[in-house]
């Protein structure tokens, strides 16, 4: 079972880790699109949410103080899900790819919560809690 949650955090963590680089490497792109959702400052935004997902990334592949990635997540997914997914404000043909993104940020975040559970520390982790 240890390897099974192993592989799955790395696969979970690599995903944040991905998506975080990539909030820099396309900044511009992003800062447009969260521009046209009414977004403040979406330059600042895009790089602050990144730094979320570069936290949370790090935290679940090292299984180091996963409670900080956790909260980094939160405050990543609840805005965004609500300002950038907004399926209900948005002309019809842009429903569905929003209401697909809500709802799978949504599962997300679901998922992400239930790390809060998974006793620490985590097997093969950096974690500092000792048993």
């Amino acid at each position: 079972m240890s390897l099974a949650f192993l592989i799955g955090r790395l696969i979970v963590g690599a995903y944040y880790l991905y998506n975080g680089i990539n909030h820099f490497l396309r900044l511009s792109q992003l800062a447009a699109y969260a521009k046209s959702k009414g977004v403040s400052a979406p330059e600042i935004a895009v790089a602050g949410s990144g730094l979320l997902l570069l936290l949370a990334g790090i935290t679940l592949l090292l299984g180091y103080d996963p409670k900080v990635g956790v909260a980094a997540l939160v405050l990543f997914f609840v805005p965004v899900t609500i300002l950038m997914h907004n399926f209900w404000a948005v002309p019809a043909e842009q429903k569905m790819i929003e209401a697909v993104q809500f709802s799978k940020n949504l599962a997300l975040l679901g998922s992400t919560l239930m790390f809060l559970k998974i006793p620490r520390p985590w097997p093969l982790s950096l974690d500092r809690k000792k048993k």
